[in-house]
């Protein structure tokens, strides 16, 4: 194996090692958004409400399996509802 190639490997090794985790330490970060502007009384239709009630229970139970990735997909589909990203 090349050198150039080894570095190549390294790298893309390193960074997955970092991109997990950093999505693992997300969720709590969305979960506690979504709760915040629930407890503010956000305005939205019956329908809205319970969706994002819904992904926020989706994004939670996935976290807690560590699928973080699709966690926080399910979260940010949340937020978007809400009106925070």
């Amino acid at each position: 194996m090349t050198v150039r190639r080894t570095l190549a490997v390294a790298a893309a090794l390193a960074f997955t090692a970092f991109a997990f985790p950093a999505a693992a330490f997300q969720c709590p970060a969305d979960m506690a958004d979504i709760d915040a502007a629930l407890a503010s009384g956000a305005s939205l239709s019956e329908a809205d409400l319970a969706r994002v009630r819904e992904l926020r229970a989706e994004g939670e139970e996935l976290h807690a399996a560590g699928n973080h990735q699709a966690s926080v997909d399910a979260l940010h589909e949340a937020k978007r509802i809400l009106g925070l990203e």
